[in-house]
C-alpha cells in the first residue's frame, strides 16, 4: 500500500476525496474536450501543424498523467475522475454547439 492510497481514510474523508476526484475529472474533461475543439479549429483554419501536434500531445499527456495519478490512489478515485471526464464531454459539446454559427 502506498502513501497515496486512501484506504486508511475514514468514510467521510473517503467520500470527500471521491467528490474532489469527480470535480477534478470534470475540470480535466472540460480542458481536454475544449482543447479538441481548439485543435479542430486550428486544423480547419490552416494553422500550424506543429502547434496542433503539440496541443494534442499535451492533451493526451495531461489526461493520461492525471488519470495515472488517480490510479495510484486506487480504483475508486480513478473511476470518479474518469466519470468526471465523461460527464464533461456532453457539457462541452452542448456549449460548443450553441456557440457555433
Amino acid at each position: 500500500m502506498s502513501w497515496l492510497s486512501f484506504a486508511h481514510l475514514s468514510a467521510w474523508a473517503m467520500a470527500f476525496s471521491l467528490v474532489l476526484h469527480l470535480v477534478a475529472g470534470l475540470g480535466l474533461g472540460v480542458l481536454y474536450f475544449h482543447g479538441i475543439w481548439w485543435n479542430a479549429r486550428l486544423f480547419a483554419s490552416g494553422g500550424r501543424v506543429t502547434t496542433a501536434v503539440v496541443l494534442s500531445l499535451g492533451r493526451f499527456s495531461l489526461l493520461g498523467g492525471l488519470l495515472a495519478l488517480a490510479a495510484l490512489e486506487g480504483v475508486l478515485p480513478l473511476l470518479a475522475m474518469a466519470l468526471g471526464v465523461l460527464i464533461a464531454r456532453p457539457l462541452v459539446i452542448r456549449r460548443m454547439r450553441e456557440a457555433a454559427p
